[in-house]
């Protein structure tokens, strides 16, 4: 079932980059408490999800913080390696967290998966941002296309907010 407005964001944990190597933040550390916009992309380094999606929010971060978004984040279903290189690729550092969701687990909870095995992609997750508050999610922004960004872009968030 794909997680819907009014639900609560299912509990689990995604891989993070850190200064000591890779370490781990829990659904309840990004969202209790907190408005976050949480958007996912179909791989980190492909054309779109490097060209438009992720630059947006890098590039809108501060307008969206001062929207009252405590949080930025983007999820992948690529490892923790790969989202850290992105994140320093991107001059993602302080503005947009790299989440890393190796095992499709999260976005099979939130009914978001995408089966990219005809590009060699295996599973990966849709392309979608939701603003989450306190856990429960108050904006689903979901693409037509993987290519789109528009749905789930920065501009069309912060438009929403």
């Amino acid at each position: 079932m794909t997680i819907q407005v009014g639900d609560k964001m299912p509990e689990g944990a995604f891989g993070v980059m850190t200064a000591e190597g890779p370490g781990q933040v829990t659904s309840e550390e990004l969202f209790a408490g907190k408005r976050t916009v949480l958007f996912a992309v179909p791989g980190a380094f492909t054309p779109a999800c490097s060209a438009k999606h992720l630059p947006g929010f890098v590039e809108k971060s501060d307008e969206l913080k001062a929207k009252g978004v405590d949080n930025i984040a983007c999820l992948s279903v690529n490892d923790v390696f790969v989202m850290g290189a992105w994140g320093k690729d991107q001059g993602a550092e302080g503005k947009v967290t790299l989440l890393a969701d190796g095992n499709a687990d999260y976005v099979t909870a939130l009914g978001l998966q995408l089966d990219a095995s005809g590009f060699g992609m295996g599973t990966r997750g849709e392309r979608f941002a939701v603003v989450v508050d306190d856990g429960v999610v108050t904006q689903l922004h979901r693409e037509a296309a993987a290519s789109d960004v528009k749905a789930s872009s920065a501009e069309n968030i912060l438009n929403n907010l």
